[in-house]
């Protein structure tokens, strides 16, 4: 009958899904094809339900771990019976070809299943049933006679006799003789019973009070100091933290003042980075486009240096990459460029040309003379190329604010164009349009200046400028450095990775 198993201790593997479970077998309904199992033991973990039922069909594998012994009131009845009671939970046998059975079983997971803790001598034994091709009722009864009476059989015997043993019995497990006692693995580890198992949680807190980590630290670092390693910190100590910009490797200190003018500059300025860059007076500054030009930086290669970097600061003032793309061709912005008759304005012509090629509507307004300077004649002749609008009166200046005023108006030498009808005229247009101005190599002295500027770029390197400049920029035109030291400047270039620098009153 199914009920003869009732009180052994199985191992029911249910594949990867469900798992290995373990347990003392509580009841087996041949109806339903069911078993269940009492205090259940799910992955070697106990179950918190006192008891599970399986399907036949769920389960994968099943073994007979313990066998209740002759003087339990539920003693082992014949394998057949249970195998014909619940088909597919039994043990599933089959022969060999050497005789010899072997367990059949389903492809299972790679987790084994844990043997559960018992108090028996026939502990840890992996039953292998091997009956021959047609299993009769009154040998499975001899067999397990044989396997009940084995208990008093193993205490006389420490291990099988080759001779006795049937090729058709059950093998036990042989176990290690040390200190002439029988000791297991699993009885080492899984020793103890069910019952016997704690209810109450690991105090972790009142374990980590009784480690002081103060007198171990203390240990650490008597340890270190004397025998000379080094010391790999205490808790006291904080780490150095670096910022983003900083660089963690040692290097030389920073030397701010890399520039050094031969005689005590007027007004100095600093970059973002802190570099002091001293000014310099005109006549030095003259003599060092002079002396630049006589190696080879003519006129036209400055003109083109100055057109860039102004038009690039220029782009940037108007919104840069926000302001200028194909969605907005609607909205292109408008630049009066005020130019005089000198090389000034020159530069300011070499700018409208590239602002007018970044698809920039420049109006450019330059008086009408007889005789103009060559540099400004060849500058006039790529600018007519582009789509810019020239002109030569106030009156064609547009009445509306434009979004910037580009002046090149001043310069350093000709005064007597300020008394002029047409300079008087567009200093008015100027201050009354409203537009932030750029002014490009304004002159030193502030009542030269008829325009007040936002913002104003410096050549090389600037001059003392007055508060009427607005805010100085610096651009690199080219000079090389050993040109700088030609004329005693000891020159070390501020810009870095740019072409035009802020520069910051000290």
């Amino acid at each position: 009958m199914a009920t003869d198993w009732l009180g052994s201790i199985v191992s029911i593997n249910c594949g990867e899904s469900l798992g290995v479970y373990q347990g003392r077998v509580s009841a087996v309904d041949q109806v339903s094809q069911t078993i269940s199992l009492t205090r259940p033991f799910h992955n070697g973990v106990k179950c918190l339900v006192p008891e599970v039922t399986f399907r036949a069909g769920d389960i994968t594998e099943l073994k007979i771990l313990e066998i209740p012994g002759p003087g339990d009131s539920r003693r082992c009845g014949d394998l057949q019976q249970m195998e014909t009671g619940i088909p597919g939970v039994g043990c599933q046998v089959g022969p060999s070809q050497n005789g010899t059975g072997k367990v059949l079983k389903k492809p299972v997971s790679s987790s084994a299943p844990q043997n559960i803790p018992r108090r028996t001598d026939m502990k840890n034994q992996d039953i292998i049933i091997s009956p021959q091709q047609q299993c009769s009722k009154s040998y499975m009864d001899r067999h397990l006679e044989t396997l009940t009476q084995s208990k008093g059989f193993r205490r006389r015997h420490n291990s099988w006799s080759s001779s006795s043993r049937h090729p058709n019995q059950v093998t036990p497990k042989k176990s290690g003789l040390k200190n002439g006692q029988m000791k297991s693995k699993d009885d080492e580890c899984f020793g103890d019973d069910i019952d016997e198992i704690p209810d109450t949680d690991f105090d972790f807190e009142g374990n980590l009070a009784l480690f002081d980590k103060a007198a171990v630290f203390e240990e650490i670092e008597t340890y270190e100091r004397r025998s000379g390693t080094r010391s790999r910190g205490t808790p006291n100590e904080k780490p150095a933290r670096y910022r983003h910009d900083e660089n963690i490797l040692e290097s030389e200190p920073i030397v701010y003042r890399r520039i050094v003018v031969p005689q005590n500059a007027n007004k100095e300025f600093c970059t973002d980075s802190g570099l002091v860059v001293p000014s310099v007076s005109y006549e030095l500054h003259k003599k060092l486009l002079s002396v630049a030009e006589k190696h080879g930086l003519t006129l036209e290669r400055r003109l083109e240096m100055t057109g860039v970097c102004a038009s690039q600061m220029a782009l940037s003032l108007l919104g840069g990459p926000n302001r200028l793309n194909p969605k907005n061709v609607h909205q292109r912005p408008t630049v009066a460029l005020l130019c005089g008759p000198h090389v000034k304005g020159a530069q300011g012509i070499s700018c409208g040309r590239h602002l007018s090629n970044h698809d920039v509507h420049v109006i450019l307004f330059l008086p009408n003379f007889v005789k103009m300077l060559e540099s400004i004649t060849n500058e006039l002749n790529l600018f007519s190329k582009t789509q810019g609008q020239q002109v030569s009166s106030v009156k064609d200046l547009p009445d509306t604010p434009v979004d910037l005023v580009i002046n090149c108006l001043d310069c350093h030498e000709n005064a007597f164009l300020r008394d002029q009808p047409w300079y008087k005229a567009v200093v008015d247009w100027a201050n009354q349009n409203r537009a932030p101005v750029l002014s490009i190599d304004p002159p030193m002295s502030e009542m030269e200046l008829g325009i007040d500027a936002k913002w104003s770029l410096a050549l090389g390197l600037p001059l003392p400028l007055g508060e009427r400049a607005g805010r100085v920029y610096l651009c690199d035109i080219g000079i090389p450095q050993k040109v700088f030291q030609e004329v005693g400047i000891n020159y070390h270039s501020p810009f870095g990775c740019k072409f035009v620098i802020p520069l910051h009153s000290t």
